[in-house]
């Protein structure tokens, strides 16, 4: 097992990676910018190294700087967690050039499947279903109106090197998809400094499900059922679960079988999710490939609670060469989970509010979990993502777990900075996610219900 771990990222999902790796006997080292100082995770690692101002170029996207503190604390490993650098291939490669352990998949898989045109290829040549789209980058407008002709509109225009979410846009006529175009390409070039695009068939109502996959140190790779991640704002996920309620049962074996083989074609290691959009109605269903993610996701405490699996500590082994914890072919799903995105915003708009944190009282009892990045007296500042905690319930049945999480969120308070418990309660009751049987369309519904 690895002896020393460097965690080059900040809040809940640092904090998580400490806790296991501590329970490991793992030395930790935790790295903060300046404004990050006082959060909880820095004084939970058994050190902590400051990288200096908030911007994330300055702290948690400099790789001089992590590399740095991984050198001068003697850190043998660094965990990515997710954002920042966890799906940089250069990184990883500097990682390994300076003698030290990678905690995720090989430089070259997080290449390959970091570029989402390359990534649908590969999908499709593994014999995962793919929808119409392109199979290189669009040159320019002309050559997306040609190749709409072909696809069917409405159309998905993403950035071919973007992530969370960001670098999409969908055109329902041509105008807009000229207008997309150079939008999605010239935010491609700034954000990510790759103008590349492609273009997709667009489904409006369609789940976001995705595949957990563990690729082991022996080129084993497996499955740890599905998850359904389609309560969407911008197309970033606020709410996720599993099992995907209401799958046909024929339609996630062969999603499941057919993300495995995506893992093996590749030639994955480590913890990674294949994610895919099911369209049509039960009984009728299909599914496309979406992306690859070479990481660890936001949403892993659901697959952990459901399969009683530590996915870090497998992260860990795998990285370390050894085996699972456990035997996982015996392995079996208990109940359901749910997970909800705590998250300093306002639960209309979902517009960031940030601020001191004046009161923190988390919810606890059975079948009850929080992963927070924060706590009473710290601050969420407008430099990072507005998650300041998860809220994941799990039980035996979906309307028992649901029935917890009404409890719990009514029970979570929380005062200073903006927060979203309140859309979470609201959602409870919007009938479309009460039955199961909601798509990513389910926030439009929630606001045009409201007159929004």
């Amino acid at each position: 097992m690895i002896e020393s771990l460097l965690v080059a990222n900040r809040g809940e999902i640092a904090r998580r990676v400490i806790a296991t790796a501590r329970r490991l006997g793992v030395r930790t080292v935790a790295v903060h910018s300046d404004v990050d100082a006082e959060l909880p995770f820095v004084r939970e690692a058994d050190e902590a190294v400051p990288l200096g101002p908030a911007a994330p170029a300055e702290s948690y996207r400099n790789a001089e700087k992590i590399l740095a503190a991984a050198e001068s604390t003697g850190a043998r490993a660094i965990h990515p967690g997710y954002g920042f650098l966890s799906e940089n291939a250069d990184f990883a490669r500097r990682v390994h050039a300076a003698g030290l352990t990678w905690v995720g998949p090989d430089p070259d898989v997080i290449d390959l499947m970091g570029d989402k045109i390359r990534a649908r290829n590969a999908a499709a040549a593994a014999g995962m279903p793919v929808a119409p789209g392109t199979t290189e980058p669009v040159a320019d407008e002309a050559a997306a109106v040609s190749a709409a002709a072909g696809i069917g509109y409405p159309i998905m225009v993403k950035a071919a090197a973007g992530g969370g979410g960001m670098g999409l846009a969908v055109a329902t006529t041509e105008e807009e998809l000229r207008k997309h175009v150079r939008t999605v390409r010239g935010f491609a070039e700034r954000m990510f400094g790759d103008a590349g695009i492609l273009l997709e068939r667009y489904y409006p109502e369609a789940r976001h499900v995705e595949v957990q996959l563990l690729g082991l140190a022996d080129g084993t790779v497996t499955a740890l059922g599905e998850r359904n991640c389609s309560v969407q704002r911008r197309n970033q996920k606020l709410v996720e679960e599993t099992p995907a309620h209401g799958l046909d049962p024929g339609l996630r074996e062969r999603m499941i079988a057919a993300a495995i083989q995506v893992g093996k074609a590749v030639g994955y290691r480590s913890a990674g999710t294949v994610e895919c959009l099911v369209h049509g109605e039960p009984g009728e269903q299909d599914y496309v490939f979406l992306e690859m993610n070479t990481r660890l996701q936001v949403e892993h405490p659901v697959t952990e609670a459901v399969w009683g699996l530590d996915l870090v500590e497998q992260q860990l082994r795998i990285a370390s060469g050894l085996p699972p914890s456990v035997d996982l072919a015996a392995l079996r799903p208990r109940g359901h989970a749910v997970e909800f995105r705590v998250n300093a915003e306002d639960p209309i708009r979902f517009l960031p509010g940030p601020g001191s944190i004046t009161e923190w009282n988390e919810p606890a009892g059975e079948g009850v979990r929080i992963d927070a990045g924060y706590a009473h007296g710290t601050t969420v500042t407008p430099s990072y993502d507005s998650l300041m905690a998860k809220l994941i319930v799990h039980a035996d049945t979906r309307e028992a777990a649901l029935a917890r999480a009404r409890a719990a969120l009514e029970s979570f308070t929380i005062s200073g900075p903006k927060h979203n418990l309140p859309f979470h309660g609201e959602l409870l009751d919007e009938p479309s996610f009460a039955a199961g049987t909601y798509t990513t369309a389910v926030l439009t519904r929630m606001r045009a219900a409201r007159g929004a």
